[in-house]
């Protein structure tokens, strides 16, 4: 069964959150438009938001999967490797995302700390609301 991956982080233009229902082995979001509620495929959705996250990480797999390591305590070369393979190898992240979705307590951390999708009508992703990292100092 193809999960919703986002669920509970994706909200229409009006910042009401969608709901998910499943149609066969198949996930939608539901989108009220003025009482006519739209089944958006989670799969369209989902490619959306992970694409744009994932374009986040390009170019950038050798520092992120050393803070990674580094963060988790595990600053050894083959736990940084193991950690940029998983970054480089995002397609199959995403597969895998699609049958096991993201558990609950990341999706409510993530909801907590912020990050949401706003999808128009048409099931487009206009914006994507994330947390923003600084340092020490309060600085982005």
């Amino acid at each position: 069964m193809q999960k919703a991956i986002f669920e509970g982080l994706v909200y229409d233009i009006d910042d009401n959150p969608l709901q998910v229902a499943y149609v066969g082995e198949e996930a939608f979001y539901i989108l009220d438009d003025q009482g006519f509620l739209r089944h958006i495929p989670a799969v369209d959705v989902d490619t959306q938001i992970w694409e744009s996250l994932s374009s986040q990480i390009k170019g950038m797999e050798d520092v992120l999967s050393e803070q990674a390591a580094h963060m988790m305590g595990q600053d050894d070369i083959f736990s940084i490797a193991v950690i940029r393979s998983q970054m480089e190898n995002t397609e199959k992240q995403f597969q895998t995302l699609q049958t096991t979705g993201i558990p609950q307590e990341a999706r409510a951390y993530l909801n907590m700390m912020g990050f949401k999708a706003v999808v128009d009508f048409h099931g487009d992703v206009v914006q994507i609301h994330q947390p923003t990292v600084t340092d020490g100092d309060g600085e982005e």
